[in-house]
């Protein structure tokens, strides 16, 4: 029997929970999912299919004919590999509906009819959707390029060429006119490209999103995905060897990000493109550069795609939203449309793998987060990962990104699988800072990283004109010690930490340890996870101890726990802490509930931590 799991209209094949025992859902629950998503865009479609003017959300930054073309761009992507994937078979007509679409909006682009396209500019929306019409077009060439009208290859030809000289916005938009330069054949271009992101790339797998330290999901849905499909598509060795080894280091950390049920972190930008994030799962298997197995990758990836299905990604009518689960304007940026979400076509990629491929036919294995209690150092974005199997949450430490344009969602001390931060316009979660006079607080930035090790992140910040803070998290299981070293302030200046913005099924504690108070919670606020989120707070007050030259400044330290485990122990006994402070600096020791401990010196300057084992070593 089939199976329709509300609130969408997809109706799925039964679950599989022999070759599926974490998700249920096979390739045929993917195809499902993909041929309803297709079918759900096509009568939004403009008469000769150029345009894709979807309902329910607010047009973009870029217009309403720019939206349209995103909503063609994006959805033929997910057609393209729909087709690709099934080697040409495509009994809904899918290739011939995109077909007619790219004769009728290349006709008069830049005129003002109703199939026009818009022209492709510098820094302008349409070049992002010009790599999406292009990767399309590339991996169904055999059936739709080929076959074209000359005339209609031309006219496409020259808009897209329009592509490889556009000026991009200096990020991961350098790789569209890449991509669209592999698909004409330019490979002058894609060279200067490829070497236009190497400024960004610092290591470990990981890349800067642009000359900010902006780290997130764009590592894997943009500047991993680009440059290993240029390489794959083109057959050039060399580079899918460099690329591909990035990958693989990559995805070792980047599988860490999902929670037991699916939901990836809630961290950084364009998080409406929701399981995109799956993309550099598949990437992995499609290449052979992945550290993880076959069924690891599919357990993520399918987990992923289920979360949000299940949770309202898509409506009643077929249709994603603008939002995570359903709709929710504050996780939007400027540049949202209403096609935006369907960037979400990036995490079908493994449709393009063969039903008898090794992804597909094997039994799914557990996720990281399943399997272990983890603590994982990221040096290269300055991040700590917490992990625990009790409630199958993930932790995310931040202590080395930043984009102050998309506060809060890169700003904040922490994030993670199960929650997500409040919006710009309430009172921070997972904050530390003096608190103004209209009692709001200052916001962290200038993050400079001072390192992530064993249980360990740090860095340091700016908090108001002359206000500096140097920051440590130290985490054990759930819990977590924030100690916080204020210089610059004021005498009497107050101080406000925050915890996690928890909804039902959670729980999120403060224990003030050394230099706060308890405070009353912060009003509840909604989020992209609930309604209603709690936020515990803690308050203090400087001294101005490290306001004068040689001041070692006024320590802050509390203990934290995100957790959705049934009877925790109390935090007071799973986290002490011991403070020692002189005029040269500070020395905190948090011993743990199993007898490890760590040891952190702190002076304005820094700080060094070290660990031990129960026995002292």
């Amino acid at each position: 029997m089939t199976r329709s799991a509300p609130p969408h209209p997809f109706v799925l094949p039964p679950e599989d929970r022999v070759l599926s025992p974490c998700t249920g859902w096979t390739r045929a629950h993917w195809e499902a999912v993909a041929d309803g998503l297709l079918a759900a865009v096509a009568p939004h479609a403009t008469p000769g299919r150029a345009l894709y003017h979807l309902p329910g959300g607010r047009p973009s930054s870029s217009g309403v004919r720019s939206d349209g073309l995103e909503g063609y761009a994006r959805t033929f992507l997910l057609a393209a590999i729909r087709v690709a994937g099934a080697d040409g078979d495509d009994p809904e007509g899918l290739l011939e509906r995109y077909a007619d679409g790219l004769a009728a909006g290349t006709a008069r682009p830049g005129g003002d009819g109703p199939e026009d396209w818009p022209v492709v500019a510098d820094r302008s929306q349409p070049l992002v959707e010009a790599a999406s019409i292009a990767l399309a077009l590339r991996l169904t060439r055999r059936w739709l390029w080929d076959r074209l009208d000359d005339a209609v290859r031309e006219r496409a030809r020259a808009w897209l060429a329009r592509a490889v000289t556009a000026e991009p916005w200096a990020c991961n938009w350098e790789l569209f006119p890449v991509t669209v330069a592999g698909f004409l054949g330019d490979q002058e271009a894609v060279t200067r490209g490829l070497d236009g992101i190497e400024r960004w790339y610092v290591g470990d797998g990981w890349y800067t999103d642009g000359d900010r330290r902006a780290f997130d999901y764009y590592n894997g849905w943009a500047l991993h995905l680009y440059p290993v499909l240029e390489a794959w598509l083109s057959g050039d060795t060399d580079r899918l060897d460099r690329y591909g080894a990035r990958l693989r280091v990559h995805l070792a950390d980047y599988a860490r990000l999902f929670g037991a049920d699916g939901s990836p972190v809630h961290q950084g930008r364009s998080l409406t493109y929701r399981m995109a994030t799956a993309c550099p799962l598949w990437l992995g298997a499609l290449t052979g550069h992945t550290p993880l197995t076959a069924g690891t990758t599919r357990r993520l990836a399918s987990g992923a795609l289920r979360h949000f299905l299940d949770r309202g990604a898509a409506g009643p009518d077929g249709l994603l939203s603008l939002g995570w689960h359903g709709p929710y304007e504050p996780v939007l940026q400027a540049y949202s449309g209403p096609a935006s979400p369907y960037w979400a076509s990036k995490g079908f990629l493994g449709l393009l793998l063969p039903a008898d491929h090794e992804v597909w036919t094997a039994p799914e294995e557990a996720a990281p987060a399943e399997r272990a209690d983890a603590l994982t150092a990221l040096p290269a974005p300055n991040w700590l990962l917490q992990s625990t199997v009790a409630d199958g949450v993930v932790r995310l430490h931040n202590h080395g990104s930043e984009d102050a344009r998309y506060d809060p969602h890169y700003t904040r001390l922490a994030y993670s699988s199960a929650t997500a931060p409040v919006s710009a316009a309430d009172p921070p979660d997972n904050h530390f800072g003096p608190v103004l006079a209209d009692g709001s607080v200052t916001a962290r930035s200038g993050i400079v990283p001072l390192g992530a090790g064993e249980g360990w992140a740090a860095s340091r910040s700016t908090a108001g004109r002359g206000v500096h803070v140097v920051a440590v998290v130290l985490a054990r299981g759930a819990a977590e010690v924030r100690v916080h070293l204020v210089t610059g302030a004021e005498p009497g200046t107050a101080v406000r930490q925050t915890g996690w913005p928890a909804g039902e099924g959670l729980r999120s504690e403060l224990l003030p340890l050394h230099g706060l108070t308890d405070a009353p919670a912060l009003p509840p606020a909604p989020t992209a996870c609930t309604p209603h989120a709690v936020v515990p707070a803690a308050d203090g007050v400087t001294t101005g101890a490290g306001r004068s030259d040689g001041g070692s400044g006024d320590l802050f330290v509390c203990a934290a726990r995100l957790t959705g485990a049934p009877d925790p122990e109390p935090l007071s006994a799973a986290a002490k802490a011991e403070v020692r402070s002189t005029s040269a600096g500070h020395e905190v020791t948090v011993h743990w509930a199993d007898g490890t401990a760590h040891h952190v010196r702190l002076t304005p300057g820094g700080a060094v931590v070290e660990s031990s084992a129960p026995d002292g070593r």
